[in-house]
């Protein structure tokens, strides 16, 4: 079993814990050729990903098996390895997050913080020059007034951006449980849900553009905020995605049975 830190923004953070989200796509870096029709043993169509041995050619020229096996999908010309891991594997959440470690009592004396919302406890851990102790909060659970004992003292926001969370600040980790390959435009609707989207009001669709306006679905929501993540061509594009389906694994000083 292998750990890789995945970045998540705010508001698929909140998805998460609130059980709405088990689903992420990705965009495969390396993209496949027009005609890329994956399958595994057999010739039917398998969009699933799975352990396979890939050839190599050697220094004759001559195709020969690799001494390792991969995870992720392949046809008989072109193959690709999944990069965020295989079933079983862990997935820690990079979210937007912060350290506070100290607060100011009523007489105006420094003391130890009293988290009044979610934190993970961190006892010197290295970041950046130094080394942090405290607690590590995270900005999607709500705005923070931080102190000037937090780093700056003209109210400056002290949160720090998802790609530099270390693990040992991570609240959150997850299981990878499926992953497969597909379209970006071909996500179903209850797929979209499972990636944290749902109904909302009344307006012009992705799925028919023409209609005049209706109830946005979980689909069109989903194109919306890919669009606004990834840009608009992204989503007219159509490319491959690694579709990860995940579960949270339970916090174990949260559980302890």
């Amino acid at each position: 079993m292998k750990e890789r830190g995945m970045i998540f923004n705010g508001e698929m953070v909140r998805a998460i814990l609130d059980g709405r989200k088990t689903q992420t796509r990705r965009i495969m870096k390396d993209q496949p050729s027009d005609g890329f029709h994956p399958t595994h043993n057999g010739y039917d169509l398998d969009l699933n990903a799975h352990w396979y041995t890939p050839g190599v050619v050697d220094k004759n020229g001559y195709l020969q098996p690799a001494k390792k096996d991969v995870f992720g999908v392949a046809d008989e010309n072109e193959g690709y390895t999944c990069p965020f891991g295989a079933v079983g594997d862990r997935i820690w959440v990079r979210e937007t997050w912060g350290v506070v470690s100290h607060e100011l009592d009523e007489d105006g004396r420094i003391q130890p913080w009293s988290p009044d919302r979610p934190a993970t406890d961190i006892h010197e851990m290295p970041f950046g020059n130094g080394y942090y102790s405290g607690h590590a909060i995270y900005a999607a659970d709500g705005d923070f007034t931080w102190g000037d004992d937090d780093g700056y003292e003209d109210g400056r926001s002290c949160w720090k951006p998802s790609i530099h969370m270390p693990r040992a600040a991570c609240r959150i980790l997850l299981e990878v449980t499926g992953v497969r390959v597909e379209r970006l435009n071909s996500i179903s609707q209850e797929d979209a849900q499972a990636e944290g989207m749902e109904l909302t009001g009344w307006r012009p669709t992705y799925s028919d553009p023409d209609s005049g306006g209706e109830v946005w679905t979980p689909y069109d929501n989903f194109a919306q905020l890919w669009e606004s993540i990834y840009g608009e061509e992204s989503w007219k594009a159509n490319p491959w995605v690694w579709v990860i389906e995940f579960k949270v694994v339970p916090n174990v000083q949260d559980n302890p049975d």
